[in-house]
């Protein structure tokens, strides 16, 4: 089985040689440490190297003030929005709206004039035939819509005036579905799946009301959804934090596979959403990067991975709860990880 059947199968819930598994997208500043451990020279080989099921590949977008598509919007108009810094919480670009028709006042990018179509082809054409490959389309429109007027005053307008910040979401929502159908069109027949997502999530709870998630998140993660698997592509909607209240609106809306099982949130526990939402969707993640890969030892992380095949021998993608893994996290419990993960099955 390779690992594009092993994806396949995980995610539909169908018997797997072992589970699939992601390594994520090491930070910038995990990599050296990360490729050492693997005895390899580049982010492209360590995907190679480590086991990984999935080759992952981020929309090419540059432009004059951005060089990723998760940065594209210069709500603070600084000139260059940067992509590890960024906050939702700073006043931006319609903290003070008080029409709908300003709305057009903000100088809106072309996803076409920044998104190169060759430059999709061959990132996508690096990707070994038998690895599932990724699409990180983010489309954040929630977080995006939040940014653009600072938190405090979007989650306001969402109680006191809703029609404002629909209409920056609207927006917003506009951008991406142009975005990911250049993407999409780019890379017809070569992509398999995509991840996108809003941080929705606190450590005990959801940010916002689920009431709320579900007028201003899930309609827009509804049209992404559709978007996508118009293309035959299959989701990994993702949300940091505790969203067990509004999982089953993800798998209404259409959801594939929910991401990542922040493991110490309150309601993520697996065995909690193998039993609340076993055969209707699969999951991503499962192995703590809060404290477990950071503070624990090999034999501990191991432990945790086989905890997650005796909950879910399949429908569990095995993967950090973060999809960024850090500077903190020791290498060594990322190849202990992987260790345990890709021990096939004894099946009879």
């Amino acid at each position: 089985m390779n690992s594009k059947e092993r994806f396949f199968r995980t995610i539909e819930r169908k018997e797997v040689d072992r589970p699939a598994c992601w390594l994520g997208m090491p930070d910038i500043n995990a990599q050296n440490a990360l490729m050492e451990e693997f005895g390899v020279n580049s982010l492209h080989d360590l995907k190679l190297a480590i086991g990984d099921d999935v080759y992952t590949v981020e929309v090419p977008y540059k432009s004059e003030t951005a060089s990723a598509i998760y940065a594209a919007f210069d709500w603070y108009k600084e000139g260059k929005v940067d992509d590890h810094e960024r906050t939702l919480t700073a006043p931006g670009f319609f903290n003070e709206m008080e029409d709908v028709d300003e709305v057009n006042d903000f100088d809106w990018p072309d996803p076409a004039k920044y998104i190169d179509v060759e430059e999709c082809r061959r990132i996508v054409d690096m990707a070994p035939e038998d690895k599932l490959v990724l699409g990180m389309m983010w489309s954040a429109h929630f977080q995006d819509t939040c940014a653009a007027f600072g938190m405090e005053t979007a989650l306001m307008n969402m109680v006191a005036e809703p029609e404002l910040y629909e209409a920056v979401d609207k927006k917003v929502m506009e951008f991406y579905l142009k975005a990911n159908e250049i993407f999409y069109e780019a890379t017809k027949g070569k992509l398999d799946a995509v991840l996108i997502g809003n941080d929705m999530g606190s450590q005990r709870g959801l940010m916002i009301s689920p009431e709320m998630v579900r007028r201003f998140v899930i309609p827009g993660a509804k049209k992404l959804i559709e978007q996508a698997h118009s293309y035959g592509l299959k989701v990994i909607y993702h949300s940091c934090g505790s969203i067990f209240e509004v999982i089953p609106d993800l798998i209404e809306a259409g959801v594939d596979a929910v991401h990542p099982i922040q493991a110490l949130a309150a309601g993520m526990e697996p065995q909690h959403l193998k039993d609340n939402f076993e055969g209707k969707v699969s999951f991503c993640g499962g192995v703590d990067t809060q404290d477990l890969l950071v503070n624990g030892s090999e034999e501990e992380v191991r432990a945790k991975v086989r905890e997650l095949r005796n909950i879910f021998p399949t429908g569990l993608i095995i993967s950090p709860s973060h999809e960024a893994i850090m500077p903190d996290v020791p290498p060594k419990n990322i190849k202990a990880l992987f260790d345990a993960a890709t021990e096939p099955y004894n099946l009879t």
